[in-house]
This record gives structure tokens, C-alpha cells and sequence, in this order.
């Protein structure tokens, strides 16, 4: 079955089997999301597949997811600014009422939404618009994955101690 990995999306990225896995976070894993009804949707799956909510994790775990989902959002805006059209902002959302397991989910948002629905929650979208083969993730979304995984390369360098002067 190809898209097995579907089944157990935690698992499989633990395995390295998970296409949809863009960068090995601390605490997690940035992925691109399998609909792009809104270019860059991505989604920060826990590293631990026990976990159902942001609350089970100790602390310093939960302060390295929510650290991820602030490092994918920002990696999201600044690709989508770089590489989409009419980049608006992003919204991060830690919802849980589908899935049974932690994940954050970061949804650009754009100018050209529908008037009706550029206000509100993307759940609102038509749930038509969810299923249509014309907004699955493929390989037109190739240069937004890279430069989504760029930035977050990036981030992560940001965010690396550097040696104090003298040291090493």
C-alpha cells in the first residue's frame, strides 16, 4: 500500500518512511500537509505518538513543541512571502479533534481568499475544496516544500548557541 504511512503518520516518520516530513524538529516533525487549498499548509506532528495533548508532555518537552510550531510558522511565512503570491499572514492552531495524537497545524493565509472566507477559520473552507485531487500535495509544491525546509535550516542555525570568544 503506498500511502501506508498515512496510518500511523508518527510512526512512520519515526521510521523515516513518512514522504510528507520536511525537517526532524526537538520535539517533533514539520511536515507539509496533504491538502494545499492554501499553499504552504504544514503541520507540526509530536515526536511521541503516546502523546494526545500538549499537557501530557513535561515541560521543557512542551516548551520545545510549542518552540517548533513558533519555528514552522515562521518558516512557513517567510517561504510563502518569498514564493507565493498575495501572502497575507499565518495562523497556528493546536486543535486535536480529529486526530488522537498532538500535532499543530500552521495555515498560511492569502489576499485572494474568498471574501467570505478570508476571516475565518480555514475548517470553514467547503469540505469539498478538502478531497479535490486539484489541492493535493504534489510535486508543483516542490519549490514551496524546499523553501519552507530552507528556512526552517535557517531557524535552526539562528537558534544555535555560538561559542563564547576564545572557546574551542
Amino acid at each position: 500500500m503506498v500511502d501506508a504511512w498515512r496510518d500511523d503518520r508518527i510512526g512512520s516518520a519515526l521510521r523515516g518512511e513518512n514522504p510528507a516530513v520536511m525537517r526532524r524538529l526537538e520535539a517533533g516533525f514539520a511536515v507539509i500537509g496533504d491538502v494545499q487549498f492554501l499553499p504552504g499548509y504544514s503541520v507540526l506532528l509530536t515526536d511521541d505518538p503516546a502523546v494526545r495533548r500538549l499537557s501530557e508532555l513535561p515541560r521543557s518537552r512542551r516548551l520545545a513543541f510549542l518552540d517548533g510550531m513558533d519555528h514552522l510558522g515562521e518558516a512557513v511565512e517567510r517561504a510563502c512571502r518569498r514564493v507565493e503570491t498575495g501572502f497575507r499572514r499565518v495562523n497556528l492552531e493546536i486543535l486535536g479533534n480529529t486526530d488522537g495524537f498532538l500535532h499543530a497545524h500552521v495555515w498560511p493565509r492569502y489576499d485572494w481568499e474568498p471574501e467570505e472566507l478570508v476571516r475565518l477559520p480555514v475548517w470553514l473552507y467547503p469540505r469539498r475544496m478538502w478531497g479535490e485531487e486539484r489541492h493535493a500535495l504534489g510535486a508543483r509544491h516542490d519549490r514551496l516544500r524546499q523553501a519552507i525546509g530552507e528556512e526552517l535550516d535557517r531557524l535552526a542555525g539562528r537558534d544555535m548557541p555560538t561559542a563564547p570568544p576564545g572557546a574551542g
